[in-house]
C-alpha cells in the first residue's frame, strides 16, 4: 500500500469551488434585487385588474356602485402614486364597507408614474387626488348595471417614461393587462 495516494480534495480546490459558488450567488442576487421593484410593480397591477373584475361582480350582486380612486402624494420629496376603492352610499362615497382585504389600499413603489385616460374625458381634467381627500370621488365607476367608465391606466418608469404597462376596460368592465402595452400573444 505504499503506492496508494489519499483520495480527497486539496485546500485550493475547495477554495475555487467555494469562490464560484459566492459568485454565482452574488450574481443572482443582483438579479433579483434589481428585478424585485418591476416584479411588485407587475404585482400591483394584477392586483387591480383583478379587484376590478371583483368589484363590478360585487356592485352587481349588491346593487351598489363602486368606485377607483387614483392618487399621487409625495413622500420623502418623491411622488408615490396608489389606489384606494371607494363604494357609494347613500351618504357619498365611502371606503367599502365589506371586503376590506380585497379592497384595501394599493401603493405602486417610487419610480413609477400613472397616468389616466378615461372616454370623452380630456387628459388635462383628469388630476390624481391628494390622498389626503377623505371625500374625493373615484375616477372610474363600476354602476350596479354592470357598465363601467371606459378607460384606461398607464404605469411608466419616472425615470424615462418608458411604458411599462397599460391596463385597458371597455364600458362591460373587459380589462386588459398590457405588457409595455402589447397584447401577449399566446401559441
Amino acid at each position: 500500500m505504499a503506492g496508494s495516494r489519499q483520495m480527497g480534495f486539496s485546500l485550493l480546490e475547495l477554495l475555487v469551488a467555494l469562490f464560484v459558488v459566492v459568485l454565482v450567488t452574488s450574481l443572482v442576487s443582483l438579479n433579483i434585487g434589481s428585478g424585485g421593484q418591476d416584479i411588485e410593480a407587475e404585482a400591483r397591477v394584477r392586483n387591480l385588474g383583478e379587484v376590478a373584475a371583483y368589484a363590478l361582480d360585487e356592485a352587481q350582486l349588491t346593487g351598489r356602485d363602486y368606485g377607483l380612486l387614483l392618487q399621487r402624494d409625495v413622500v420623502d420629496r418623491e411622488t408615490v402614486y396608489s389606489y384606494e376603492w371607494r363604494e357609494r352610499l347613500p351618504v357619498g362615497w365611502r371606503l367599502p364597507e365589506t371586503g376590506k382585504d380585497v379592497f384595501a389600499p394599493q401603493v405602486l413603489p417610487a419610480g413609477f408614474e400613472l397616468q389616466l385616460e378615461l372616454e370623452n374625458a380630456p387628459i388635462e381634467d383628469l388630476s390624481l387626488v391628494e390622498s389626503e381627500d377623505e371625500e374625493a370621488t373615484p375616477q372610474v365607476v363600476f354602476y350596479a348595471s354592470g357598465e363601467v367608465t371606459a378607460g384606461a391606466i398607464d404605469i411608466r418608469s419616472e425615470d424615462d417614461g418608458e411604458l411599462l404597462w397599460r391596463i385597458e376596460w371597455d364600458l362591460l368592465g373587459r380589462f386588459k393587462l398590457l405588457p409595455r402595452g402589447e397584447e401577449v400573444e399566446l401559441d
